[in-house]
């Protein structure tokens, strides 16, 4: 099969398309016959090397796809082959205090598939059958590759984890990246006043069409600024904060007293500077979130396929050009998810 691969850790130029082994399929995976792929944010740092990341090169990435399953293993019940199913990319070992509590996220041996394990950014990819979800037949293979896995983390990041309510304001950042307009479009669907920040005409307007009552862009004032000005020097009820060093001390700046800031992820770093004082003194709680339930990701991705929620897609490239679609994640060029598709189908 031809598959998206790296030799070594590095820049765009380590990303590679070109013959790997077929997948082996064990008992409890099922072979999907991948038809379009997605680029997170994690592709990049597992390509540029994360700390104790210690992976088996070369090493094919991706964590969001969807396909036709082809084959299944002798334990397999859930899928069978011709079922249209989505990658949701979370692993867990079922048997651990966390996993027997209903909690697989907390799994103390969680996994992701692309980071820790084998990809999907490839013509065929064994995943185990309890990381798949079904497909509708009318949603199509780029939707259904794009929105798995930044719909369920903001889903779990902001219904379950934040507890958001319709009587919040919500200051979502980086509304112009997966998770971003994912969250976006989350939270003026429970009701709250949406606030997001951009760096673009383009973007800002993209934020308001899918949902933001207020889109402020963060390149031409600070946006904790900004929010006290709206909120008319109050703050708002709760921070999305996935961007992390950069912008951690805004965050919190831009909270009301007994605020919420959330987070699952940071772009720009992973240790910002933190003023306690704030925390304790205005009563702040920081929640961290990770992944999400096979419940909540059924409970997001409905949303999706019903058209409820809109997978914004900033490229369709075939895998051969998977190094540009880096690119455009690493310089902010454009809104929304990057697909990318075996160039087997693409070319058809």
């Amino acid at each position: 099969m031809q598959a998206v691969q790296y030799t070594d850790h590095g820049g765009h130029e380590v990303v590679t398309y070109g013959d790997a082994p077929d997948p082996t399929v064990g008992r409890d995976e099922a072979l999907v016959d991948v038809k379009a792929g997605a680029l997170n944010h994690l592709d990049v740092w597992t390509r540029r090397g994360l700390p104790g990341l210690d992976l088996e090169l070369p090493h094919i990435p991706g964590s969001d796809a969807a396909g036709v399953v082809r084959e299944v293993g002798a334990d397999v019940t859930r899928v069978e082959p011709g079922d249209r199913v989505a990658v949701s990319a979370g692993i867990n070992c079922g048997t651990c205090e966390f996993c027997r509590q209903g909690e697989p996220t907390l799994c103390v041996d969680y996994q992701v598939l692309g980071e820790h394990t084998t990809g999907v950014h490839s013509e065929l990819a064994a995943v185990p059958s309890d990381a798949l979800v079904s497909v509708p037949d009318g949603v199509d293979w780029e939707t259904a590759a794009a929105a798995p896995l930044v719909f369920q983390t903001a889903w779990r990041m902001l219904v379950t984890r934040g507890e958001i309510r319709p009587d919040d304001s919500v200051l979502v950042l980086g509304a112009s990246g997966g998770v971003g307009h994912a969250a976006v479009q989350i939270a003026d669907h429970v009701g709250c006043e949406v606030f997001a920040t951009a760096s673009a005409d383009e973007k800002l307007a993209a934020a308001e069409r899918l949902g933001a009552d207020h889109a402020i862009d963060y390149t031409d004032s600070e946006f904790d600024t900004r929010i006290r000005e709206l909120t008319d020097r109050r703050g708002v009820d709760v921070v999305v904060d996935h961007v992390g060093e950069k912008t951690w001390r805004q965050s919190l700046r831009s909270l009301a007293k007994g605020g919420r800031l959330l987070t699952c992820g940071a772009t720009s770093g992973p240790t910002p500077e933190t003023n306690v004082n704030r925390i304790f003194g205005n009563q702040l709680t920081v929640v961290g979130s990770t992944m999400a339930t096979y419940g909540e990701t059924e409970d997001a991705l409905e949303r999706v396929w019903d058209g409820t929620f809109t997978v914004e897609k900033r490229a369709t490239l075939p895998m051969s050009e998977t190094a540009r679609g880096h690119e455009l994640l690493e310089s902010r060029e454009g809104f929304g998810k990057v697909v990318v598709i075996p160039d087997s189908e693409y070319d058809e």
